[in-house]
């Protein structure tokens, strides 16, 4: 033989390829039986499964990992983030809590809504991370809608979501005969109880009054300062409309609404003494506007007065002239004729006059 390599197999390690042998008739089999293949299948499942659970658990319990979540759970970060989580949830809890009605009401008497206090209490600062997380969310709720087109992101999640949710279903049923979607349904499809939509709508209800109240009550003058102040708003977005689009608009009010409290706040002291400085001046020459105004108002009554008197006199004398008489009071027996002391002669053909009255001594 030549000395060229070879290689002997052991006929034992060999597998029998005869479907018939006792070996293989768990192997091998012509289709009839589709109740082995299902369990074949479930064995390679639970297996796949247990080898991942056991991955996971020894990933899980080995000392470098335990380490790292350690870090990453008492560490002095996750501290901090844990106590400023804290807080947040509390503020986020007490700004709830507040939603109760005022007991001061409104000046026609009628009781304000809950939320006053609560849009009182936000805007007030009190619970600076709560306002804060507010102020923010909105600010980036207006950038979303100026740069994002949220309407057409929403139809592109809708059909997206129902495409996966179709396909998975028609998939599932080809492949295996069960759908995927199916096997993720609930037993019974969530429903809003009536008490929640109860509680919903009398919430909706309390927001809109407290807009329509609001509105009224800065209409008529209230609260001079507030009203004053939207006037000026309005005055100035009268001005920027022409220039400043809407959404612009409404990013200068929400940083108007959230931040002039904040400012009024840090500077209380020097803004009330300004604002009492003001009033004080405002005082003053409305006193002497006033004063200016009764003292003009008592020459104009005096100067009508004589001005009146003056004519009713002229007018008195142009009709006591009109009328012949004299504008004397006085009246004298000498300024009448006297009386005739015998009778006067009578002519029978000429007619009969009557005689004459005497007058009156």
């Amino acid at each position: 033989m030549s000395g060229a390599p070879h290689l002997e197999l052991n006929n034992t390690d060999l597998p029998d390829l005869d479907p018939s042998a006792p070996s293989n008739r768990d192997t091998y089999t012509n289709g009839s039986s589709p109740a082995n293949g299902s369990s074949n299948l479930q064995t390679a499942k639970e297996t796949i499964a247990n080898t991942a659970q056991s991955t996971m658990a020894a990933i899980n319990d080995h000392p470098a990992t335990q380490s790292v979540k350690d870090t990453v759970n008492n560490g002095p970060v996750a501290k901090s983030v844990k106590a400023e989580g804290a807080k947040t949830r509390n503020e986020f809890a007490d700004l709830a809590d507040s939603r109760q009605t005022p007991a001061q009401p409104a000046a026609t008497g009628q009781p304000l809504t809950h939320y006053h206090s609560m849009f009182y209490r936000l805007l007030s600062w009190k619970n600076p991370r709560a306002t804060g997380i507010s102020f923010a969310v909105i600010v980036a709720f207006i950038f979303a809608i100026r740069y994002l087109n949220v309407i057409r992101y929403i139809f592109k999640g809708t059909y997206m979501t129902l495409l996966v949710t179709t396909s998975a279903e028609i998939a599932g049923k080809l492949a295996f005969g069960r759908g995927f979607t199916s096997q993720f349904r609930p037993r019974q499809y969530f429903t809003i109880p009536k008490a929640s939509l109860e509680r919903l709508l009398d919430d909706l209800e309390q927001l809109i009054n407290f807009f329509v109240i609001e509105s009224q009550r800065v209409l008529f003058a209230e609260n001079v300062y507030v009203s004053g102040a939207a006037f000026f708003a309005a005055l100035v977005s009268y001005f920027l409309i022409k220039f400043v689009p809407l959404w612009g608009l409404s990013l200068i009010a929400t940083t108007v609404a959230y931040l002039g409290p904040l400012i009024y706040i840090q500077n209380k002291e020097a803004i009330d003494a300004q604002l009492a400085s003001a009033g004080n001046m405002i005082n003053q020459q409305a006193t002497q506007v006033r004063d200016l105004a009764s003292q003009h108002a008592g020459n104009a009554t005096k100067t009508f007065q004589t001005y009146a008197g003056e004519y009713t006199h002229k007018a008195q004398s142009t009709i006591n002239q009109y009328r012949g008489r004299s504008a004397s009071p006085d009246i004298k027996r000498a300024d009448f004729p006297a009386a005739p002391k015998h009778d006067l002669p009578t002519d029978t053909k000429a007619p009969v006059s009557e005689p004459v009255a005497e007058a009156a001594l």
